[in-house]
């Protein structure tokens, strides 16, 4: 157990969080796919990432670690060659799904693992659109389960019109990928947008993309033209614990340096800020494509909103930390639409109930997709379980330090995507 003591004092402090985890994990397999050396700075190290790392690494590319900064070299987009071994995913859903896209149209075979959680997520919403192209995908529990196999590729893969059932940027990543060596235009139409870096990624490499409202085009491809350098900005999704900390904690004063801003990524800004949230986005700049901002929060009293619909794909993986704030807040916060919260590395929605009262009584409920906050009820100390998800031990955690402490049974599960956090939490 990690205890978290109760934070009697505002936080007044410059914050740079842990560097974005989707653009990171983007930026190493387009890399991959170049032929000149692509220096990757700001690269964050947590274990997600590093399954990524491993993975291309097996797939045939040259990548050389230094700290946060790494040196890709890869062998163009036909380069890519047989793994010697079974390609362990770990905990990571985006390695898993990116890369089923991208071996999918490969000549070789290779086969995917991971962990306990990883193995349990289903897999048919990505391998579904991925066989309709043509791919032969092999799965467990009727392709839904790892461990899964992807059989080498006899034929050019179909481009194809998909329309996706629900918005999600790994299965459209994944799209797109294979779209790269489709025989003809692949189409994307999503029920609302979700996060674009995959899109503004592919764009900066070269390729022919094209975005129009919910509709994406990307066309043939037979080689990227590599940046030689990639800044990756802060996790927003990193930097959202403590937008709600600073928030709910009186006296607090906190800016938050070089935060990614991309447009399908703020809604956490936009939610706290309907909550009453003070939060000023300054000296915004714009690199390979992805644009940046120091994020000042201050303290501020906080009202229940009522929101879903499309602003969820902006903001699924901050509701744990909007459900934090919503505490803290008066009136009922009610966030429909977050079925998805269900197939994370944990159903985080029943986890969220079950744990998040141990501190709040009475204050959080929820249906099959919609999540139920009533603010303002008493705090305690408790003792919680992550269930190793570290979004959850995050959440958890600065619940307990604005509340009157907590003691979490899983602290090392943070280090999938915010090696530091501790740190930041306890300086």
């Amino acid at each position: 157990m990690k205890k978290i003591l109760a934070m009697n004092h505002g936080m007044r402090d410059e914050i740079q969080v842990a560097a974005d985890k989707s653009i990171s994990h983007r930026s190493v397999i387009l890399s991959a796919l170049g032929s000149t050396t692509v220096e990757i700075s700001n690269f964050l190290s947590g274990a997600d990432c590093l399954s990524t790392v491993a993975c291309m690494r097996a797939l045939g590319a040259n990548i050389e670690q230094s700290g946060d900064k790494i040196l890709v070299t890869g062998n163009g987009l036909q380069g890519l060659k047989e793994p010697e071994n079974i390609l362990d995913a770990g905990n990571s859903g985006t390695t898993l799904r990116l890369l089923l896209g991208l071996c999918s149209p490969q000549k070789f075979l290779t086969t995917f693992t991971g962990d306990n959680s990883l193995r349990r997520r289903p897999m048919a919403r990505v391998i579904n659109p991925l066989t309709e192209m043509g791919a032969n995908i092999v799965g467990r529990n009727g392709n839904k389960n790892l461990p899964i196999t992807v059989l080498p590729s006899t034929k050019i893969l179909r481009g194809i019109n998909y329309q996706m059932p629900v918005a999600s940027a790994q299965v459209k990543s994944a799209i797109l990928l294979a779209g790269l060596y489709a025989g003809s235009v692949t189409t994307v139409v999503e029920p609302v947008p979700s996060r674009n870096h995959t899109e503004k990624m592919l764009a900066a490499f070269g390729v022919h993309i094209e975005t129009f409202n919910n509709i994406i085009r990307i066309f043939p491809t037979y080689n990227l033209v590599a940046p030689e350098k990639i800044s990756i900005p802060g996790d927003i999704s990193s930097g959202a614990y403590w937008l709600v900390l600073a928030t709910i904690l009186d006296g607090s004063d906190v800016t938050i340096k070089n935060v990614g801003v991309n447009e399908t990524r703020t809604g956490i800004i936009d939610v706290l800020s309907d909550m009453g949230a003070k939060i000023e986005m300054l000296n915004v700049k714009t690199s390979g494509g992805e644009s940046s901002a120091d994020l000042r929060v201050v303290s501020s009293k906080l009202r229940g909103v009522e929101f879903g619909g499309e602003m969820i794909p902006r903001l699924i993986d901050e509701i744990p930390a909007i459900a934090v704030a919503a505490a803290f807040a008066e009136g009922t916060t009610i966030i429909h639409d977050v079925g998805e919260l269900r197939v994370k590395e944990t159903d985080r929605l029943a986890a969220i109930v079950e744990e998040f009262n141990k501190i709040s009584p009475n204050t959080f409920t929820a249906t099959e997709d919609t999540l139920i906050i009533h603010g303002g009820q008493e705090k305690t100390f408790a003792e919680c379980i992550t269930r190793a998800d570290h979004r959850m031990a995050m959440s958890l955690s600065i619940f307990g330090a604005a509340a009157k402490g907590v003691a979490i049974d899983d602290s090392d599960c943070v280090n999938i995507s915010y090696p530091n956090f501790f740190d930041v939490l306890t300086d």
